[in-house]
């Protein structure tokens, strides 16, 4: 029986030892030096992978793209494939653009849009920025990489997910995402090729192209 338990004990241990919980000051002193390496070059572009599972569905849906973003709130974000769309922000309208089907819808961002706290939740893992002021956050090591649970704190947010995972590397570059929503379903994005190289200011601009149908769902 102790040979049985031993190796059980010994995955346990290592386990806890590549995992270990850290403590509140040394969430804060995580997320400075997050914030410290981000300064200097507030804009990030990568490769990503997606899956997400529906709990209506049997399959869960894959995409792949490429997402860039530029501190404080512009995005853009490529999805390739069968379905392809383009999700552009300067911070101010938002657009999602749907090549297939020639057809564009367009957004304005702010004065409390239904949007921003979907957007917020969008950019969690590339924006921490002020990330206290809508997250519980707990962290911990692993190996020698870190992971981050986000819970958020305002109503918006928590009917968007429930939790928001993150895992950084050593070099504290985002590798994966996981959202979490209230219905079951959950998103799981993988990161690679992640570059920190200026982007050019056109990269968040949208016009659609000739002949596209533009509507505003939200009727501004």
């Amino acid at each position: 029986m102790i040979r049985l338990l031993l190796p059980a004990f010994f995955v346990l241990s290592l386990t806890s030892l590549l995992s270990a919980a850290l403590a509140p000051n040394d969430v804060k002193a995580l997320l400075d030096r997050i914030r410290t390496k981000r300064a200097g070059s507030p804009q990030v572009q990568a490769d990503f992978k997606e899956e997400k599972t529906v709990h209506l569905m049997n399959k869960p849906i894959s995409s792949a793209g490429k997402v860039s973003f530029q501190a404080p709130n512009k995005f853009r974000r490529e999805v390739s494939g069968s379905s392809p769309s383009i999700t552009v922000s300067d911070g101010q309208t938002l657009w999602i653009y749907y090549p297939k089907f020639q057809s564009a819808e367009r957004y304005s961002l702010g004065k409390h849009s239904p949007l921003d706290a979907g957007i917020a939740a969008l950019t969690a893992a590339l924006n921490l920025e002020n990330v206290e002021s809508s997250y519980h956050i707990t962290a911990s090591q692993e190996g020698d990489g870190y992971a981050l649970q986000l819970s958020p704190r305002n109503p918006s947010l928590k009917r968007l997910l429930t939790t928001f995972n993150i895992q950084m590397n050593a070099g504290l570059q985002v590798q994966r995402t996981e959202m979490i929503q209230p219905n079951g379903d959950h998103i799981v994005t993988n990161y690679a090729n992640e570059s920190r190289a200026p982007i050019p200011p056109a990269t968040f601009e949208f016009a659609p192209p000739a002949g596209t149908n533009v509507t505003t769902p939200l009727g501004r």
